[in-house]
């Protein structure tokens, strides 16, 4: 009896041992009409594809990837001669073997020692099958000539089998919700929006469905998981991206308290914490949407200055979004106008605060730019013409007097106040205001404080004032 407990003792040891021993990862394949040659492990980041390992295929069509470290969970691929064969999956379980032909990789795949690839591939063949299944209908709803009633039978008979799909679907997140394999799936799943209810008053609640879909957007995608950004679709920047864009209004206000909401679910994760920030400071590096660089600002303010994003983020990466938070945090639409003293045409200084006009137009041009000569008449003619009390001061990026003289003349900009940044009282204007592109519009009013900045066009502008005195007139009258 003795002997046995030890026979036992010794075996769970054993077991115990090469349980322990597994660390790292040890992919071994083999694959049916390879041989000799180099193939390549990769692997999705976001929007970007890279090579994690390197192995030779033996002239029997065998090859291992192995390495002491766990490889992050996430979509992986094949790559050989810079094509990639097929895709699996990397979970928990590191230690796997695949087993398939070269004709048809999906088809053959045989997984031993890790469930997760197994379910992906049967998923994957699944899902080939229910597309032959759903071939002929595809074409008879495709073909003009086919009468409405073969139609819908047709039309009957694909949602059957998109609802077999779908069922599938659900079994296989329902059974396997920690597997990599299940949380692909899910991540692509439409969200079930119920009815709007009828208020009390017996009308219909007409906002309900849009706050029902806003408040569960992400609820088949973990922004925690850091396995959500290694996906063959760049899924994670997707859902973000519509979240921000097409859930909210596009105002600082508003867009400061998602951005700060998105991090806050990401931040369980270092992965995802730092994926997401860099994703967010990327997205407002340089905003299309008046006044939105406030998000970048805040951005750079919270987490990479404050050094939050020190265990990945290096120093001149901080200096650049520093600087680029700075320019901006000058020239925001709210902020007062920073004065520019710049030279004039006769090397005479001109201050832009000294136009005594209830809006100021700060136009920031190249006499070489091709987009400037287009937009420079616009402005002149929106000035000959404007019914509003409005100056114009102009900055040349070039160092050249004599062209900037050959344009203002060329232009007939007399009426500006055009001035050179090379005579400057105030250094360089890039330091005050951003205007990483010509031409640059700013609009200022009579307090001096900046209320339009990146203007889309000069031929807007009378509209914009216009449209902005009328919001001045309407929050008055509402004191």
């Amino acid at each position: 009896m003795k002997m046995i407990r030890y026979t036992l003792s010794l075996l769970l040891l054993i077991g115990t041992s090469a349980a322990m021993a597994q660390t790292g990862y040890k992919l071994q394949f083999y694959i049916e009409g390879l041989k000799d040659t180099t193939i390549y492990l990769g692997y999705y980041y976001g929007e970007s594809t890279y090579v994690r390992d390197t192995a030779h295929i033996d002239s029997k069509g065998n090859f291992v990837f192995d390495g002491n470290k766990p490889l992050p969970r996430g979509v992986h691929f094949l790559i050989l001669d810079r094509t990639r064969l097929f895709e699996f999956v990397i979970g928990k379980q590191q230690h796997f073997s695949m087993q398939t032909k070269n004709d048809d990789y999906v088809s053959n795949m045989k997984v031993q020692g890790d469930p997760d690839n197994q379910l992906f591939f049967e998923n994957l063949r699944f899902n080939m099958d229910r597309n032959k299944e759903a071939e002929p209908y595809i074409k008879t709803l495709n073909n003009a000539s086919a009468t409405e009633a073969d139609k819908a039978a047709a039309r009957e008979a694909f949602t059957r089998i998109n609802e077999k799909v779908l069922e599938h679907q659900k079994q296989l997140i329902q059974k396997n919700p920690e597997l990599v394999t299940a949380k692909l799936i899910n991540s692509g799943r439409k969200l079930d929006i119920p009815d709007a209810p009828v208020k009390a008053n017996g009308f219909i609640d007409s906002t309900f469905q849009f706050r029902y879909y806003r408040a569960h957007f992400f609820d088949h995608f973990d922004l925690s998981d850091d396995a959500m950004i290694r996906m063959p679709r760049p899924m994670y920047s997707e859902k973000v991206n519509e979240y921000l864009d097409k859930l909210f209004v596009q105002q600082a206000d508003t867009l400061l308290k998602a951005t700060e909401w998105l991090i806050t679910k990401a931040r369980k994760n270092e992965e995802t914490y730092k994926y997401m920030v860099w994703l967010l400071a990327q997205k407002y590096w340089n905003p299309e949407i008046m006044g939105l660089d406030e998000v970048f600002v805040n951005i750079n303010d919270k987490y990479f200055a404050s050094g939050q994003m020190d265990f990945w983020a290096n120093a001149n990466l901080k200096k650049s979004i520093q600087e680029q938070a700075d320019r901006m945090r000058l020239s925001m639409v709210g902020k007062s106008a920073p004065n520019l003293i710049l030279g004039d045409a006769n090397k005479q200084m001109r201050a832009l605060h000294d136009i005594k006009k209830k809006y100021t137009v700060l136009y920031i041009y190249d006499p070489e730019c091709g987009h400037c000569k287009k937009e420079t008449p616009k402005l002149v003619e929106f000035l000959n013409k404007t019914k509003h009390d409005v100056g114009v001061y102009t900055v040349c990026t070039d160092t050249s007097l004599v062209k900037m003289k050959k344009y203002i003349a060329d232009m007939k900009m007399e009426k500006f106040t055009n001035t050179t940044f090379y005579y400057s009282a105030i250094g360089h204007y890039s330091k005050l205001y951003d205007a990483p592109t010509t031409p640059t519009i700013y609009i200022i009013d009579e307090k001096k404080k900046i209320i339009a900045k990146k203007f889309p066009g000069a031929e807007r502008i009378e509209e914009f004032i216009t449209n902005y005195e009328r919001m001045i007139k309407a929050q008055a009258s509402l004191k």
